[in-house]
């Protein structure tokens, strides 16, 4: 195997609901960034762009060399498309990358308003199969984002039968309908999630009333764990990048725009770690099957986010594990504390409470932490203060001091008493 005959290493895309959301997604090693405008995305409720904003996320992702991908991606009724090719015609005019759609009616707006701007089939178009793929190849698409609900066999057979490039989501929140065709959030709320709306029901907890026994709440239950009936755990493919790989995937994709900042600087920083751990076997010329990430890549999974893990329908049809049946969400063992915002002095913004004296971990870009203890905390008009509270900005030293800090590094510490990370998985 000769280095021009290397595998490619699949690029790593991460979400970007707000400005500051896709700096700390850069900082952290993405290949490229989604995001929303104010119009046409599906995260209405997440910290979307407007038009200014665009523009200036644009021009602050291609100065650090990352591509950036817009999302248009609702299904339209007949009165979204009054201004869609103006608003078309206005990324066009920032030099998007391109853009992820996922209604037909859109698609062919786009093909003829800006048809040299690459368009990405979005997952919400549900494509499973060869011919999909193959239909959205012939009528322009460059990429597709292929369904949730395909195994490794089906994702290489697809790629088998076309050309074209292929993104896998790889992270993140699985909705309970296919692929997020769903109307439940649109009849128990009003809030259209075909239109970016979602109120999440999937999440709630339900019980039983009958009719003439108003008041009376009856569990619902499939046994004795609970009635959460519809909620998934997270998705979770870290440890099966390397088959991604082998099977010809173009691009690892994560879930997360509505997220905060601080848990995409984790999952953001893990895959780009484990992405690179497999570019590094692969010029050492270790064939993509036999390659095997650490358990420190699982181990740093567990650390991150609140519902679990699952590889969804990776393998085979998931079980009755894939599902979070007696909860919302786990206790998390780690918590965000602190985004740094300037390095000399070292000034953060505060995520979760801090405390004279804490011990805390700086996570620079790789796998590993670095344990510190805060020896100075101030406030902005530089009096010491002995706690901090979410939400404001401080001045820090530490000890020992990270001479390594960038802006947008993060701090973690432990959620329960003010520790570092323990071991235990967030579902223990």
């Amino acid at each position: 195997m000769t280095r021009s005959t290397l595998p490619r290493i699949p690029e790593l895309l991460a979400p970007a609901g707000s400005r500051e959301k896709m700096l700390t997604a850069i900082h952290y090693g993405a290949d490229a960034v989604y995001l929303g405008g104010q119009d046409y995305s599906l995260r209405a409720r997440a910290g979307n762009f407007d038009r200014p904003g665009i523009r200036e996320a644009i021009g602050l992702a291609h100065d650090r060399g990352v591509r950036v991908f817009v999302t248009v991606n609702i299904f339209a009724r007949n009165r979204d498309f009054h201004h869609l090719a103006d608003y078309l015609e206005f990324l066009a005019d920032c030099r998007a990358d391109g853009l992820i759609i996922a209604d037909p009616g859109i698609f062919s707006v786009a093909r003829k308003v800006v048809p040299r701007l690459p368009i990405h089939v979005s997952t919400q178009a549900n494509i499973t199969n060869s011919e999909s793929a193959r239909f959205w190849q012939e009528n322009g698409a460059v990429r597709v984002n292929l369904a949730r609900e395909l195994g490794l066999e089906e994702i290489r057979e697809i790629r088998q039968n076309c050309s074209l490039e292929l993104e896998v989501f790889v992270h993140g929140a699985l909705c309970i309908s296919y692929s997020g065709r769903c109307l439940l959030s649109q009849y128990l709320t009003g809030r259209d999630g075909n239109h970016g709306d979602c109120a999440h029901p999937c999440r709630y907890s339900y019980h039983l009333v009958e009719e003439k026994r108003p008041g009376q709440y009856f569990p619902v239950c499939e046994d004795e764990r609970g009635t959460y009936i519809f909620n998934s755990k997270d998705l979770c493919l870290i440890q099966r990048l390397p088959e991604l790989a082998a099977a010809g995937v173009d691009a690892v994709k994560i879930e997360g725009r509505m997220k905060s900042a601080g848990y995409l600087a984790q999952v953001v920083r893990a895959y780009r770690a484990a992405l690179d751990r497999i570019k590094e076997e692969v010029s050492r010329e270790v064939p993509l099957e036999k390659i095997v990430l650490p358990e420190a890549f699982s181990r740093e999974m567990e650390k991150i986010g609140t519902r679990g893990r699952t590889e969804n329908f990776f393998s085979g049809p998931p079980s009755t594990e894939a599902m979070l049946y007696d909860t919302m969400r786990y206790t998390q063992g780690t918590v965000p504390a602190a985004i740094v915002r300037r390095v000399r002095p070292l000034v953060v913004d505060v995520r979760s409470g801090l405390r004279l004296g804490d011990l805390i971990e700086y996570l620079p870009p790789g796998i590993g932490t670095i344990p510190c203890r805060i020896t100075v905390l101030e406030n902005e008009a530089g009096q010491p203060v002995d706690q901090a509270h979410p939400g404001t900005r401080v001045r820090l030293e530490t000890e020992p001091e990270i001479t390594n800090l960038t802006e947008f590094s993060l701090f973690r510490k432990n959620a329960d008493t003010h520790e570092p990370h323990s071991q235990r998985s967030v579902s223990s």
